[in-house]
């Protein structure tokens, strides 16, 4: 499946049905006077946040939505029928932007919840409503009005929990792997990953937890370099950032400095956002216990926090980092 995670889409409301001059005749009733029915009102355009989805993909082959008109009023009072709105399902996550002002209509972030976007236009009146004791037979009615119809922006943030980043290479795909039934591709070479993956982590609760690879992230990235200008915003919505460096790398200590830069220049909140640090891949240096240590100490001493020592290929160490994450999270509260 394709990961989109940006689209624009017009809607258009529906209009409004028009008012109806008509007038009552029936037999043995003189005078029935004006029975023109007012118009329904146009259907709207409504956005609903569904968990069964994960892209914005539809999107991209659909790119108008309108909703149904109001029909017309009818005689004998009648008010004309309402259009049907117009439901459309975008996945949890989603932001709602008019695309040409820039504001923000809203943030579907629980499931079920509903925004509308485009409201029907209001039925006309009938001539049954200008009825009045100066004018005993109105020949008026109002047309209906138009419905709303702009251009709005969808913009996707995973709603994940645990935000797995790093280098290229650094083993987030393995680790997510390892952790969950994803089933990301893997192979030994730059941008193996080229969409976030997502797999659930089952916590010893029961529970289950959402975690995020975050692909893409190198020096330069907050500015459109790489991958990372695309998926850096999908940090945002993270309550956690598991940090993965690799420690057969020739300067581990400047790679995590290159993320930790990346999270400054982003801002939005990313620099301040609980940390998890792990050195993987430790066992490919099995005969350099001396390396490893000084490159945890050096971590430990730029970060202040513990650092572990994991291997997600041969699944070393990966119990003591999952009971870390526990931890930090039922200490973490993020508006999201």
């Amino acid at each position: 499946m394709q990961f989109i995670d940006q689209a624009e889409v017009e809607v258009e409301a529906g209009k409004g049905g028009d008012g109806l001059v008509a007038f009552h005749r029936e037999k043995y009733v003189p005078a029935g006077g004006p029975s023109g029915g007012n118009g329904g009102h146009g259907g709207s355009v409504i956005l609903e946040a569904a968990t069964d989805l994960q892209t914005l993909l539809d999107f991209r082959y659909a790119r108008k939505f309108k909703a149904e008109d109001g029909q017309r009023g009818g005689p004998k009072n009648m008010t004309g029928a309402s259009g049907s709105d117009r439901l459309i399902r975008v996945p949890c996550g989603t932001m709602v932007y008019d695309a040409e002002t820039g504001e923000q209509l809203g943030d579907l972030v629980q499931p079920g919840q509903r925004l509308v976007v485009a409201k029907g236009g209001k039925g006309g009146l009938g001539n049954k409503h200008f009825l009045n004791n100066f004018n005993r037979a109105p020949e008026k009615a109002l047309p209906g009005l138009p419905g709303e119809q702009r251009l709005i922006r969808l913009e996707l943030k995973l709603l994940a929990e645990v935000g797995i980043i790093g280098l290229p290479n650094a083993g987030k795909s393995t680790l997510i792997s390892a952790l969950s039934a994803a089933r990301p591709k893997i192979a030994d070479y730059p941008f193996t990953t080229l969409v976030p993956n997502l797999g659930v982590v089952r916590k010893p609760t029961g529970d289950g937890t959402v975690f995020a690879d975050i692909p893409g992230l190198i020096e330069g990235a907050h500015l459109g370099t790489g991958l990372g200008h695309d998926f850096l915003r999908h940090i945002e919505r993270t309550r956690v950032l598991l940090h993965l460096i690799d420690a057969t790398q020739d300067d581990p200590i400047a790679a995590y400095q290159v993320i930790q830069d990346e999270l400054e220049a982003y801002g939005r909140g990313l620099p301040d956002r609980p940390q998890i640090l792990a050195l993987n891949k430790v066992e490919a240096l099995g005969g350099e216990r001396e390396r490893v240590e000084a490159i945890a100490t050096e971590l430990h001493r730029l970060s202040g926090l513990p650092v572990f020592q994991i291997s997600a290929v041969a699944q070393v160490g990966l119990e003591a980092l999952l009971q870390e994450v526990w931890r930090v999270l039922d200490g973490v509260e993020v508006e999201v």
